[in-house]
């Protein structure tokens, strides 16, 4: 069990300055504790798809019904999202919004609120088709955001200032043509028509962005696509959203333009900028398969600069999928039912040098090789959503064990507490 106290742990947390964070903007200056806190609540069903932290409240969305307190007996009725205190771990007794289907993506708003994404169409029996914004305070909608997401589903979501970036499988945002990918007033949700990007020629039978992370210049995107704006873009691409109107990025890479198995014809998942945005984490499904493929792997890429980039470092699990993946400065923690990493030999098997890292694990972002950090999880589905904050890393999946404790679906790794502290 985690050795310090929770009053301790509380007031550590408290001390952080609050405001939004989210993996891909926080530092960290070591490797987050193996052992969770004791605090995190329960999803006592279904799965974890995204976290967002709003000042110093969590909040969760998936696919559930049913959660409850750490400590407590008391089950809670949750319809695929909720929020609970970052400090104490309480779950928020007035959000409690009835969205009829998952959430699959979540982003910070101001002012106490949440932008949830998703394939849900109606929350507590009112029309929302798959974007809401969402007050903290009492669950209720923001009156006169209306984005209008038609044609398919939201699976990632986005915001800086006044802009909230959407991807997923639509084809219409805020009342326009928008294939996959959009740009959106934050207030109203209207579509910005400086932001046109298409991405395009799916390797499946539909378009889609998959995940997406954010710099102050940059939008990198991933997905079921090879082209953005018609330009070669095998799965991965970088958009220039300081340009006016916004422009596909010189930067490229090919990695992603081979075959994996016939399942899974798209294939690469997470992804998530350094803090400085100095270089890209990016992890991929795809299955076991002979040769140099980048199928269930972690690769590092640069990303300053502009033209062909092939990546840094590649680590292979061998045969298991990532789904999610954080790049702390310290560490590019990755999220999958993966058993092992160092595995570029293994086929579905330990090859050489394989290191076990069952569920979830962290590499060093120089050397591409395993960290020694082995919390252990159930491997089950996988790791769906990490979010590095200044206190740690929050974690959400779909089993019930992590660091060889009960945390069911939802878990915390923190930072060590330094007598600085």
């Amino acid at each position: 069990m985690f050795a310090r106290t929770t009053s301790v742990l509380a007031t550590a947390i408290l001390l952080v300055p609050t405001g939004i964070a989210a993996a891909g903007t926080v530092r960290h200056g070591g490797v987050v504790s193996a052992d969770p806190v004791n605090t995190t609540p329960h999803v006592l069903d279904g799965i974890v798809n995204a976290i967002a932290l709003v000042g110093n409240t969590v909040v969760v969305g998936g696919s559930f019904g049913k959660v409850r307190d750490a400590g407590s007996a008391t089950v809670l009725e949750r319809g695929n999202i909720f929020a609970y205190d970052l400090a104490t771990g309480r779950i928020l007794p007035g959000f409690k919004p009835g969205l009829d289907r998952p959430v699959q993506a979540l982003a910070a708003g101001g002012g106490g609120t949440v932008y949830a994404g998703g394939a849900f169409k109606t929350i507590d029996d009112a029309q929302a088709p798959r974007l809401a914004w969402l007050r903290l305070s009492d669950g209720s909608r923001v009156r006169g955001f209306d984005a209008r997401i038609q044609g398919g589903t939201v699976t990632s979501l986005a915001g800086r200032g006044g802009h909230l970036y959407v991807g997923g499988d639509f084809t219409r945002a805020g009342g326009a043509s928008r294939t996959a990918l959009a740009r959106l007033n934050a207030a109203t949700g209207a579509v910005d028509p400086g932001f046109a990007i298409r991405p395009g020629a799916p390797r499946g039978s539909r378009t889609k962005v998959y995940a997406m992370s954010l710099t102050t210049n940059r939008l990198a995107v991933d997905g079921d696509f090879t082209t953005l704006d018609g330009l070669s873009r095998p799965q991965l691409g970088l958009i220039d959203v300081a340009a006016s109107p916004a422009k596909v990025d010189g930067w490229r890479t090919d990695a992603y333009a081979g075959k994996c198995m016939d399942d899974f014809p798209s294939y690469v998942r997470g992804l998530d900028f350094a803090p400085d945005g100095s270089y890209l984490a990016v992890v991929t499904t795809g299955g076991p398969v002979t040769g140099p493929k980048m199928c269930d792997t972690t690769a590092r890429f640069e990303t300053r600069g502009s033209g062909k980039v092939d990546p840094t470092w590649v680590n292979h699990t061998g045969g298991d999928s990532l789904y999610a993946v954080a790049a702390t400065g310290a560490a590019v923690y990755v999220g999958g039912h993966q058993r092992w990493l160092n595995n570029p030999r293994g086929r579905d098997s330990a090859g050489p040098g394989a290191v076990e890292r069952p569920g979830i694990g962290a590499i060093h972002p120089r050397t591409g090789k395993a960290l020694a950090w082995n919390p252990t999880r159930d491997r089950g589905i996988g790791v769906k959503a990490f979010l590095a904050h200044r206190g740690g890393l929050l974690v959400g999946s779909d089993t019930t064990h992590l660091g060889h404790e009960y945390h069911a679906r939802v878990g915390m790794f923190p930072l060590p507490i330094t007598p600085d502290s």
